[in-house]
């Protein structure tokens, strides 16, 4: 399939460019930073420059693939976030105006957040409502995309990470489409789903969780990378 990658100089969008590339994909990486792009494939990668929040970039990268994939994500701020939702509206207009159907796009577990069932109280009254308030602009901004997406006719995914952390290789992981107690998933997990779900449509129009199940880090090393700032995005 050809493949288009939003994000795809961040943490996540390299492991999905890698992960495409390695299931014998054509694949074209969107980032603002073309040079300083790591992966190199003559004959089936493509690198652009384009930013994702303007439009008439968007709509000329975007002619001739058979499904979307964006990636982009931002660290937590205090200032305003609209990258989520400006740029995958840029996404699905480009998408409607060539007649392409198949976008799957990174969310989070903390957008239009639903408590899971069954997590500690210690989670419920003191972790979750830190994390939400110090994201509380990302989240915003996300559950802004998620309302957009799912009220277009695309055959859309919005895929919903739990706290990100970094692994090579893809391990064990749940994919549900409600919420389950879990508070990780790997690099390398999102972006082996965002790649089946693109390729193989298992979810269509649904939002769906990922949690990795086997090897997460203990939960302060996550906190403290992620939700202080110390991690760099998607």
């Amino acid at each position: 399939m050809k493949l288009i990658i939003f994000g795809a100089n961040g943490p996540t969008g390299r492991l999905t460019t890698r992960q495409a590339l390695a299931e014998g994909h054509t694949v074209t990486a969107v980032t603002r930073r073309p040079d300083d792009f790591p992966i190199s494939e003559p004959d089936r990668l493509r690198v652009v420059r384009a930013d994702i929040e303007d439009a008439a970039a968007v709509c000329e990268v975007v002619t001739g693939h058979d499904a979307v994939i964006s990636t982009v994500g931002v660290s937590y701020t205090k200032e305003p976030v609209t990258v989520y939702s400006r740029g995958t509206a840029h996404v699905m207009a480009a998408m409607e105006k060539h007649g392409i159907r198949r976008l799957v796009c990174v969310s989070s577990i903390g957008a239009n957040y639903v408590e899971a069932p069954g997590e500690s109280l210690v989670f419920r009254k003191v972790i979750v409502p830190t994390l939400l308030r110090m994201g509380r602009t990302l989240y915003d901004d996300t559950s802004r995309m998620e309302d957009l997406v799912g009220a277009s006719d695309l055959d859309w995914t919005v895929v919903r990470p739990a706290g990100l952390f970094d692994a090579t290789t893809a391990t064990k992981y749940s994919v549900h489409t409600g919420r389950r107690p879990g508070w990780f998933t790997s690099r390398a997990d999102l972006a082996d789903v965002l790649v089946r779900e693109a390729v193989k449509d298992r979810h269509v129009r649904a939002r769906i969780e990922v949690l990795t199940t086997e090897g997460a880090p203990r939960y302060y090393k996550v906190f403290l990378k992620e939700a202080l700032g110390i991690g760099n995005g998607r």
